[in-house]
Formats: structure tokens, sequence, C-alpha cells
């Protein structure tokens, strides 16, 4: 019995049952899509949905896929957060279309692994038995199908993401879900104009749990043996505006403010205006090039108000700086920043690899943006 308290604490740590999970909840569900894709976009605090322009536009906002430079484009990321302990990757591929259309296919990962399941540690004759001790893993999995297309007035594009979700908690349970993403995106010379709708059709999540693992436990001291759950994502929405200007004569040194204003509408949230249902929270960064090959970026954003002692507050931010490199059809992107806004420990280390294969070229066989083509060239 003892070895199993251990365990039913670990399960419990994992929020696998918690007051509340037999209904639906919808704020915070789904959080952990929230940290992003790509360490360019994250190195500018996560101001991307206007100026993103690559394959990992179907996260950001889908409608920016038109603007790849090249025909196909592979993107793979990897970061760890909280000492290492959680593991986030991603992978991107997009394909562009015909002349006005891409398509891409991402999956998301974040989990916790070699957990050690505790819960046979003691046999019934009471002796310790380290070799009835397993390992399981809880992880969230995220499959999205995009789509964008250049519609007949000059620089705009639209887009849409399908997104299949899944939670996996060891042999204790599971989750599915499903959720629609859209955007729209206009580029007028330098200015770039965004804007995403986030789980436009509420997505909706259902879990079931194997309950004779902790049955027993839960039966003994009188708390409530859930079999199934549920929780919800309202809608989001996110507009943003970026612009590119060149600086000196050559034009060989360019600067890209950007600016995201993120709305949520499930409630009172700790951002940086909290109100009901609807809250505010911006994220803003700036990106500085060299001839289009060497880029330097710093960011803010998620703002929150925290009372350090009774009666005084202050304000936290999660800061993000990077840096990146392209040569032709090659980039590798890095940033730096704290997910959990505070703490020296809890800075996360972001590595980005973006290929790129067979420039996107016009009938005229050169690799230049085409009439209609909304895109910035700042990659």
């Amino acid at each position: 019995m003892q070895g199993r308290w251990v365990g039913l604490s670990i399960v419990s740590g994992l929020f696998i049952l918690r007051p509340g999970n037999a209904h639906t909840q919808a704020k915070y569900a789904n959080a952990w899509l929230e940290i992003g894709t790509h360490a360019r976009a994250l190195g500018t605090g996560g101001a991307a949905v206007a100026s993103c322009q690559d394959v990992s536009a179907a996260y950001w906002n889908p409608a920016g896929l038109v603007a790849m430079t090249e025909r196909v484009q592979l993107s793979l990321m990897h970061n760890e957060h909280f000492g290492g302990v959680v593991k986030f990757d991603y992978g991107g591929l997009g394909v562009r279309i015909g002349e006005k259309g891409a398509g891409a296919i991402s999956l998301l990962r974040q989990g916790v692994d070699n957990i050690p399941n505790t819960l046979e540690l003691i046999d019934k004759d009471g002796q310790i038995r380290y070799d009835r001790v397993t390992s399981f893993s809880v992880a969230d999995y995220a499959v999205l199908l995009s789509y964008a297309h250049i519609l007949p007035l000059e620089g705009l594009s639209v887009g849409g993401t399908a997104k299949v979700l899944h939670r996996s908690i060891g042999p204790f349970g599971s989750g599915w879900g499903i959720g629609l993403d859209a955007g729209v995106r206009y580029v007028r010379e330098g200015l770039c104009l965004g804007l995403a709708l986030r789980d436009i059709s509420t997505t909706h999540m259902y879990f079931s749990y194997n309950t004779e693992y902790f049955r027993e436990v839960f039966s003994l001291t009188g708390n409530e043996v859930i079999a199934r759950s549920s929780e919800m994502a309202l809608p989001k929405i996110v507009p943003s505006v970026a612009y590119k200007l060149a600086i000196g004569s050559q034009e060989n040194f360019h600067v890209m403010p950007a600016l995201d204003v993120v709305i949520t509408t499930d409630g009172k949230r700790n951002t940086l205006v909290s109100a009901k249902p609807i809250s505010l929270d911006i994220r803003a960064g700036l990106e500085a090039d060299f001839k289009n090959i060497v880029f330097l970026r710093g960011g803010v954003g998620r703002f929150q108000r925290v009372e350090e002692t009774p009666g005084r507050y202050s304000w936290l931010v999660q800061p993000a700086v990077g840096m990146g490199i392209r040569i032709k059809t090659v980039a590798v992107d890095y940033s730096f920043t704290n997910f959990a806004q505070q703490g020296n420990g809890l800075f996360s280390h972001i590595v980005s690899l973006t290929l790129g294969f067979k420039a996107f070229e016009d009938k005229l066989g050169s690799e230049r943006p085409q009439k209609g083509r909304p895109i910035i060239r700042n990659r």
C-alpha cells in the first residue's frame, strides 16, 4: 500500500485527476501550444503573426505559407525547459501548390519522459521491489494540416489549419481533440498586416482514464474516481503589424519591428489588460539583418502582474533574444528565452533548422515576388 501512495503522488502531480476535471474547462486548455514554434519567431518574443513567411507560418498564421521562397521547405526545432525536464519538438514540411497556393503539415510534441511508476514498488508482503518499478511518459501531440491561397487583391492571402490533438498519460489515460485556426495576411511594400484566429471552432479535448490503477487508493481516501473528462479552448484573436525598412543608401541593413496583440475570450486572465470576458496581452519584437544573411533579434511578451508583498505589485515579462544565419536556402536560428518568466534556471535554448529545396520561380525564370504574391523578403 505504501508503494501505491508514492505512485499516487505522481499521478496527481501530472493532473490526471484533479477537482473539477469531470467538467469542461475553458481557461488554459491546451496551453502548451502557446509556446510557439521556430527559434526565429520566439527570438522576437512571439511577435510573428504578420512577419512569419516560412513553413512555420502554419502555426503562427497559415496565410503566410504563400510567402515561402522555395517550392519545398523543411523546418525542425528542439528546445528544453524547466531544467531539461520538459522537451518540446517541432517539425514542419511546406510545399508551394501551383502559382497561388501552399500547404503544410506540422508535428509538435511536448513531453516528460522516463517518469518512474512506483505504484507496485511494495509487494503484498511489504517488501520493496525495485524490479517492479517501470517508467512512462506524459506527452502532448499536435498534427497541423494547413493550406493558404493568394486572393485576387494584390498582397492579400488567407489560410486555414486543421489540428488534431492527442495527450498520452502513460498507462493511466489518454485524450483526443480537434480544432481549427484561420489567418489573413496583407502585404504592401514594407508593411505587413496579419490576423490570426485561433480555435475558431472552440477546440474540445476528451479524456478517458484507466481507473483500475488508482481506484483502490482513491476509494480508501474518499476521493472521487473520474473515468472521463473534457476540456475546451475558446477562440483567440491575434491582430499583428510588422514593417521592414532599409537603413543606408545601399540598403544592406534592414530592421523590422513587429507587434502582436493577443485577445483571449475565456474570461479574466493575468495579462497586461485583464477583464471579463476578454483579456489582452502584447508581444513586441525587433529583427535586424545584414544583407538578409545575418540576423539579430529581441522581444518581450506575456506580461503578468504579481504581488511581491501585501499591497505591492510588480510586472513580470517574458524576454527573448536571438540570432540567425541564412546561406542560400539553409537557415539556422537560435533564441534564448524564459518560458516561466522568472528564475534564472528556467531559461531555454531554442535551435531551429530550415532547409529549402528548389527556388520558387515565376514564368520568366527569375526568383522574385510575383504579382499578387504577399511577401516581405526578410529571409
